[in-house]
């Protein structure tokens, strides 16, 4: 006798069917974990650079703050500027070293730490010249890079943007420089209020015509147009 029944089933194991749904209930809760893992993960990336955006922020108020209402200059797309720009006088403000301290501005095999600089979303490497995750509205200072402005002169902060979440890796630019599916398919922004927040691609980025908007009252890039 090959085997013995009892309850009217065999003691000779799984059959193929019960094997193969096993396995199919197992890739689907493999699925889902792993899906979770990845949305948990964006989330986590999302809060960090959000908190990035919001500590240069503070750092902008502090400046004003101390330079009579001035805002900091822009300081050169490239990144070269030694005396002024953004990314040398913000630093001070919060105590860190400025950009052309860090070993992973012109070196693309550096590790990217857990900094202030560095969005852990985005994937972008130096150029072996500059790199900027976060980069300046071009438009605030206006062109050049020793321009200022006072803070007190901007009609509308809540809705003027000052930083973003860079799809390339100038230090300053403009509305086409606006990454498109870094946060959930959307980017992050920080005001001259001092606020940051995230917007969908589709509030700032004309996916007709490959380049920014600027015309969402939100989303305010030249300050002082109108809208």
């Amino acid at each position: 006798m090959l085997g013995w029944i009892e309850n009217g089933r065999s003691n000779q194991g799984f059959t193929l069917l019960e094997l193969l749904t096993v396995m199919a209930v197992i890739s689907i809760l493999a699925a889902l974990l792993v899906t979770a893992i990845t949305q948990a993960r964006q989330k986590v990336n999302g809060a960090v650079c959000l908190n990035n955006l919001r500590q240069w922020g503070q750092a902008t108020h502090l400046y004003a703050i101390d330079y009579d209402d001035w805002l900091p200059r822009d300081g050169s797309p490239n990144g070269t500027s030694l005396k002024n720009g953004w990314y040398i006088d913000l630093p001070v403000m919060l105590n860190i070293p400025n950009y052309h301290q860090m070993p992973w501005r012109t070196n693309a095999s550096a590790l990217l730490p857990r900094s202030i600089w560095i969005c852990p979303a985005n994937r972008k490497r130096s150029s072996s010249n500059h790199l900027f995750h976060y980069c300046l509205n071009a438009h605030v200072n206006g062109s050049g890079t020793g321009n200022q402005i006072q803070l007190s002169s901007i009609p509308s902060p809540a809705t003027t943007i000052w930083l973003f979440d860079n799809g390339k890796k100038a230090a300053v630019a403009q509305h086409n420089n606006v990454h498109t599916n870094l946060h959930s398919r959307g980017a992050q922004f920080n005001f001259l209020d001092g606020h940051s927040a995230k917007f969908t691609n589709t509030d700032y980025w004309d996916f007709h015509q490959n380049q920014g908007k600027k015309r969402n009252p939100k989303l305010r890039w030249e300050p002082f147009s109108v809208h």
